[in-house]
């Protein structure tokens, strides 16, 4: 059995799940961002405390099959740009199509109708707050950030960021009161 939770997108938030199970006594084969694979069928008594426990962190259970293909459509994307090294082999629809198995024109549609923006800008923001984290971490340059999250150029990297942010890169380095936004908001 998976349930599916809405707002978990770092690992921060797989530890709390983690940690949340195992108060409940509740037993699970694999976390992952956005689902938690369970080991066998939950009673509906021990998923309403997991679901009224999750609330209390910010955490919701996801029923709604779109709300729960559109939170996979998220962490597929916020697991490669944030917390994985490798560039997929193919263009990012195929590989968002191949990881869930569902036409790319429709995950595109479903995705802009329900989020009031589309996948590509969704990457876009979660490209340039990664960037952002990797200019205030100060141990690479702008030429092994723009490498890192798979732009052609500096000048590629530049202007998205510039675009997204108001700033360059070198603008944004320089500043002494650098600020992030939280995941959960882009």
């Amino acid at each position: 059995m998976k349930v599916y939770i809405k707002y978990m997108v770092s690992l921060r938030c797989k530890l709390l799940v983690k940690e949340i199970l195992h108060d409940l006594e509740i037993p699970y084969q694999r976390i992952d961002l956005g689902e938690v694979l369970m080991s066998h069928q939950i009673d509906e008594e021990k998923i309403a405390n997991f679901r009224a426990v999750l609330l209390k962190y910010g955490l919701e259970l996801i029923d709604d099959k779109k709300a729960v293909l559109i939170s996979q459509i998220k962490a597929v994307i916020i697991e490669m740009i944030h917390y994985s090294e490798d560039e997929p082999e193919v263009n990012f629809s195929t590989f968002l199509s191949d990881k869930l198995s569902y036409n790319y024109t429709y995950l595109s549609n479903l995705f802009s109708e329900t989020q009031a923006t589309t996948i590509e800008q969704f990457i876009i923001l979660h490209k340039i707050e990664r960037a952002k984290e990797l200019i205030i971490y100060n141990e690479l340059n702008l030429t092994e950030i723009a490498w890192k999250l798979h732009y052609s150029s500096v000048a590629h990297l530049s202007n998205q960021f510039k675009k997204i942010t108001g700033l360059t890169p070198s603008f944004f380095k320089a500043m002494t009161n650098k600020k992030r936004t939280v995941l959960d908001n882009l």
